[in-house]
């Protein structure tokens, strides 16, 4: 699948009500893990049809954040400097850059952190530390590396949307890699040692 069309089954989703009210759990993962190969958003509504309503709707958050954290990975991937994890059982890696493995996650700027974005920008790492203790806290908690690529829709307040512009995003992954510096990376001491996140600001 290419990027336009990826982009365009990924805004199919645009005219539906967007509700992310319940956390991920092991148990309703397993059950809508047909959304791995459900490449279309077609394909993804004839698999989910037969479920409950409640459940259809946690399948497709989980389609439309999937399908696009695998395009933002493919974006990282292409840059010299970034080597892909060839291992795609492995939830701690998803690449390393300039040799520092990183896993990935895009998220909207969480209502729940207490404080506005431009707080956030100017305080980094409490933002981190936040995400961190309140993000996936099911099959892929973890305390490791993690980059996180933070959505902010200055407008609209309708951040999730924005997952769906693989270009733009693009652009910013393109401009983060290129002028990647270890120096500035975030360093944190949990209970298991010290580790190195960032945050890759996406504001429209």
């Amino acid at each position: 699948m290419n990027l336009e069309r990826l982009e365009n089954e990924l805004k199919k989703m645009w005219e539906f009500w967007y509700a992310w009210w319940r956390k991920q759990n092991n148990g309703e993962d397993t059950a809508t893990n047909f959304i791995y190969s459900s490449r279309s958003f077609l394909a993804f509504q004839n698999n989910a049809k037969q479920l409950p309503q409640d459940l259809q709707n946690y399948a497709m958050n989980r389609w439309y954040n999937f399908w696009s954290a695998m395009w933002v990975e493919n974006i990282f991937s292409k840059h010299p400097n970034v080597e892909p994890n060839t291992n795609s059982y492995d939830k701690l890696i998803d690449f390393s850059i300039d040799g520092i493995t990183f896993d990935h996650k895009t998220s909207v700027f969480p209502k729940a952190f207490g404080k506005d974005y431009a707080y956030a920008k100017e305080n980094k790492k409490e933002l981190i530390e936040w995400l961190y203790n309140n993000q996936s806290q099911q099959g892929r908690k973890h305390l490791e590396n993690r980059l996180f690529i933070c959505i902010f829709d200055t407008k609209n307040g309708e951040h999730w949307k924005w997952k769906a512009e693989i270009g733009l995003l693009k652009n910013k992954i393109d401009d983060y890699v290129t002028n990647f510096d270890a120096s500035k990376l975030i360093h944190l001491d949990f209970w298991n040692g010290e580790i190195v996140s960032d945050i890759v600001w996406f504001e429209i």
